[in-house]
């Protein structure tokens, strides 16, 4: 067994206030680590709240170069706890902003910054469409990929990560209404419902961080969820308005056995690459510029 300890951290932060925020997820992250968990995920823009449309948000912004309050606090703990940080935030490189999502070695180093392909909304009013691609990094002997909340709306994402070797990857979130006819009280809301049937059709396990509670007059659905190769919830979804901590231990062997399902079951050699593109015209990720 290959086993592998995962952590999905559902929370309110605070709004526009990167000083409580870092505050806040130390706390979680330690009581997470003090569970066992050797991956870390937080939800997107955790380090600011989610507020595209507030005025002065970007001035919030930070960079891997030059790490502010809360990039420096995942750096901290990260080597402190033994533990690998994916935690959305603002991103700054020259005069651009992206929506990005830290990816912090065990080590206490930046492995890579994943910044959010497919903007949401207002989204595209502030940020800049991710440009890094899709990388995948290595934490505790897991390959993980990353990709953030509306990014698992676009199903070629996730299939280009598991065709590229990804076991996990991690999906910080910040899910709000929209996308179903009507929110539910409780129960599944469509993104949910989304997670289990792509870690399914890809064999690959997601950890989805949600935010709770309301910034800017968004309402965010909670409902986090930690998923398995065969699309089951192996924890959540968790509540849709408290903040909440899932720590799993997951075997990274059943990757491979939900992708070898038996003589003439294997849902990836049996691709018809013949009728189309193997790769789907992905271009490898950038290399890191820090």
């Amino acid at each position: 067994m290959r086993s592998f300890t995962v952590a999905a951290v559902q929370c309110a932060s605070a709004y526009l206030d990167p000083v409580a925020n870092a505050s806040l997820t130390e706390g979680h992250i330690r009581a997470a680590a003090a569970q066992g968990a050797q991956l870390v995920v937080l939800p997107e823009l955790v380090a600011s709240s989610y507020a595209p449309g507030a005025e002065n948000f970007t001035d919030l912004a930070e960079s891997a170069s030059d790490p502010g309050h809360c990039l420096s606090t995942w750096i901290r703990l990260a080597a402190e706890l033994n533990v690998g940080v994916i935690a959305g935030f603002l991103e700054r490189s020259g005069d651009q902003i992206f929506n990005s999502a830290v990816v912090v070695d065990p080590k206490g180093q930046i492995l890579d910054v994943y910044r959010k392909l497919h903007l949401f909304g207002a989204e595209q009013n502030v940020f800049i469409p991710g440009d890094r691609g899709l990388p995948i990094v290595e934490i505790h002997g897991a390959r993980v990929g990353v990709q953030v909340c509306y990014d698992l709306r676009f199903p070629e994402t996730l299939r280009i990560l598991a065709l590229r070797g990804a076991e996990v990857v991690a999906v910080p979130t910040a899910w709000t209404g929209g996308f179903d006819k009507a929110t539910p009280a409780d129960g599944r809301i469509g993104q949910v419902d989304g997670a289990l049937v792509q870690s399914n059709l890809n064999q690959l396990f997601l950890v989805c961080a949600d935010q709770v509670g309301k910034a800017d007059q968004v309402t965010f659905l909670g409902r986090s969820i930690i998923t398995t190769p065969y699309g089951e919830a192996v924890a959540g979804p968790l509540s849709p308005t408290d903040e909440a901590i899932a720590v799993v231990k997951i075997d990274l062997d059943d990757v491979q056995r939900a992708r070898h399902r038996g003589p003439g079951i294997d849902p990836f050699e049996n691709r018809r690459t013949d009728v189309y593109a193997g790769d789907l015209g992905y271009q490898e990720p950038v290399k890191n510029p820090w």
